[in-house]
């Protein structure tokens, strides 16, 4: 008996400590590399500006190094811990946008889209508090709502919710791409908890169709405007995406400067720091189009090792979100998962010209401290779920 007794008691210290290292090698090597070619694109920039060829890579470090403590602070947390918060998570996500208005904000690059912390000196971006914050209210909502979201009203409500968080962020911040992601984990986390093939495919063929008439009226105020230019820099940007040569020195530069690194690169790549678009060719160069100089140092290589790393990143995210313990847990993985995905989706689009222009970071890559924070604390919830599974369900 007593032997029995000690072996269901080891059993439980086991599950009770199990810790996902594949996820967090990942997660780790992913920072890694990302540093590598944060320091390789922009210490030219970096230099030329700041005097410091490091300027960029110490504040990337910086931010990681306390996401990594917030991580592992929110690992060691039961998630379940979190399911009180949806409220507030939620009103404080829609609450801080409005700071960007205010004395606080900061603008930078056009664009006042980053809020000022006095106490830390820091800069935030409020648009990836809501993204955390939406994952883990759609989470709670999910479990509140139980087979009422598959209703034609929950799947409204779902989708009602995230609305005033996603107009915020286009209409105050000018930051399309933030809204479209935060729009995207809403969708994909509604299919999960509602996979209704039906109404998805209506909702994205009305997507495909607004998609149509926006690209219809940009080129047809191009055709009015001398110079193929419009009033409307969105419409501009869609001009340029259809024929990046009809305005290479203005809407149409960054595309065709990350396209000729891109093809530049060829299957091996320059090698290593060797890349000439970075040299004040390509703008944003460390930041949104960093996967375009992966591409010219590394080539056609090392673009399909990040993209696996991504995927076998989001297939962990998988087992860990089928075997979570309950509902609350599997669907906040499926929030992260869902941000990973169509973040590194878009950048990966944008950059290869398969999308019109704007600026989405590439995740645990991409120069950007509130990104790579945030990320982190959402790795944090992952592993706090992964910690409550138990080992034979791996």
């Amino acid at each position: 008996m007593a032997a029995q007794r000690r072996a269901k008691r080891k059993k439980k210290e086991q599950s009770e400590y199990f810790f996902d290292y594949s996820l967090l090698f990942i997660v780790l090597f992913l920072l890694g590399f990302g540093l590598v070619m944060i320091y390789s694109a922009s210490s030219y920039g970096a230099f030329e500006e700041f005097g410091d060829t490091a300027y960029y890579l110490k504040k990337q470090l910086t931010a990681i190094i306390i996401g990594l403590v917030m991580m592992i602070a929110v690992a060691n947390i039961p998630y379940r811990f979190w399911e009180h918060f949806y409220l507030i998570g939620y009103f404080v996500s829609i609450a801080i946008i409005w700071l960007v208005k205010t004395p606080l904000g900061v603008e930078s690059h056009g664009a006042t889209r980053w809020v000022k912390i006095p106490v830390i000196g820091m800069n935030l971006q409020p648009a990836e508090v809501a993204k955390l914050g939406m994952i883990l209210f759609l989470a709670v909502l999910v479990c509140k709502m139980g087979r009422g979201v598959r209703t034609f009203r929950g799947f409204v409500l779902m989708m009602i919710f995230p609305l005033p968080a996603v107009a915020e962020i286009y209409l105050l911040t000018q930051n399309l791409s933030s809204a479209i992601i935060v729009m995207g984990i809403s969708v994909l986390m509604v299919f999960v908890a509602s996979p209704d093939y039906k109404k998805f495919v209506i909702m994205g063929l009305l997507v495909i169709a607004a998609a149509a008439v926006v690209i219809y009226l940009a080129v047809s105020s191009a055709e009015n405007v001398a110079a193929g230019e419009s009033d409307n820099f969105r419409f501009r940007r869609i001009t340029a995406w259809l024929d990046p040569e009809s305005d290479p020195s203005y809407t149409g530069f960054q595309t065709l400067q990350g396209l000729y690194a891109i093809g530049s690169g060829g299957i091996w790549g320059k090698g290593l720091g060797q890349s000439m678009q970075k040299l004040n060719f390509l703008p944003e160069a460390q930041n949104d189009m960093i996967f375009s100089i992966i591409c010219e140092e590394l080539g056609l290589f090392g673009a399909i090792a990040i993209i696996l790393m991504f995927i076998m990143l989001l297939w962990r995210m998988m087992i860990i979100a089928n075997n979570a313990p309950d509902l609350f847990g599997a669907m906040l993985v499926v929030g992260v998962m869902g941000h990973i995905a169509v973040q590194a989706i878009l950048n990966i689009a944008v950059v290869t010209a398969t999308i019109p222009n704007t600026g989405i970071s590439l995740p645990f890559i991409s120069y950007g401290g509130s990104s790579v924070m945030f990320l982190l604390v959402e790795i944090g919830l992952v592993l706090s779920v992964a910690r409550r599974i138990q080992l034979k369900e791996l």
